[in-house]
């Protein structure tokens, strides 16, 4: 094995997959209060180098030295971080000023229902009376985002042709009277949260809900927190490293190429 190959094969094998994360963040660029991904990168672990087929030493063969086998993945991460407001005016739109996350009740395909997380706040009243999300996932009250409970009873429910007014508690009120209560909650441990699809997050076991001290603003929403200009800079870095592992592998061909063909050649 020519060691230097494989350093460059995974070195843009590493570099492909840093696009692929840098490509998804440009795609949801506009995705509202979407959550960037970053990557880190770390080597293989040290191997100890041996002499093959090494008698000098009473048949134990001679340690050459720690070689690594070039950089993979480390980890995927997601920042966090707030996006910037963004004013709609709608009254059912709501942007959450801290650390939290709506709770809503998702039905999949098979019909199952569970609760969920977002950080969209892009709610609508359906025929029903019903605050829910633009899929008509249902939005869920304090008692069932505390509770992890998505039953009906934990549904917001308003009157849809009274104007709504939700203060920076969360506190839904019609005709000067509280009709229900947003759920807010935020999360112990990040690292038990996990991207589920549909712009909503899935809480891991061992992960646990608490009170969140975040406030909402209604007639905004968060935008997503990628910058674009930075994304741009960072895809032409990874194309650069890319570029320069192609060049390793085109340098030691031709290499092998020459030891091959010419090298010890009779002429």
């Amino acid at each position: 094995m020519v060691k230097g190959l494989y350093t460059a094969h995974t070195g843009m094998v590493n570099e492909m997959k840093r696009l692929d994360i840098m490509a998804n963040n440009l795609a949801n660029a506009d995705t509202t209060a979407y959550k960037k991904e970053g990557t880190t990168s770390r080597t293989f672990a040290d191997e100890m180098a041996v002499r093959l087929k090494d008698s000098s030493n009473y048949g134990m063969p001679k340690k050459l030295g720690d070689i690594t086998y070039g950089v993979h993945l480390g980890q995927v991460y997601t920042d966090y971080s707030s996006g910037s407001f963004k004013v709609t005016d709608n009254s059912t739109d709501f942007a959450i000023d801290g650390s939290g996350f709506f709770a809503v009740a998702f039905t999949d395909k098979a019909g199952n229902t569970s609760v969920k997380y977002t950080r969209d706040g892009a709610f609508t009243v359906n025929t029903e009376g019903y605050l829910v999300t633009k899929d008509g996932d249902y939005v869920l009250n304090t008692a069932g985002a505390m509770n992890q409970d998505p039953g009906e009873a934990n549904y917001i429910k308003v009157d849809p042709n009274s104007p709504i007014t939700v203060n920076k508690l969360g506190f839904v009120i019609q005709n000067n009277q509280i009709v229900g209560t947003l759920g807010l909650v935020d999360v112990d441990n990040y690292d038990y949260l996990e991207k589920y699809g549909e712009n909503l997050y899935n809480l891991l076991d061992g992960g646990n809900t608490i009170a969140s001290n975040a406030k909402i603003e209604q007639g905004v929403l968060e935008t997503s927190n990628v910058n674009v200009i930075n994304e741009m800079v960072s895809m032409i870095t990874i194309q650069r490293a890319y570029e320069a592992g192609q060049k390793v592998i085109t340098s030691i061909d031709g290499t092998l190429d020459r030891a091959v063909n010419n090298v010890g050649k009779v002429k």
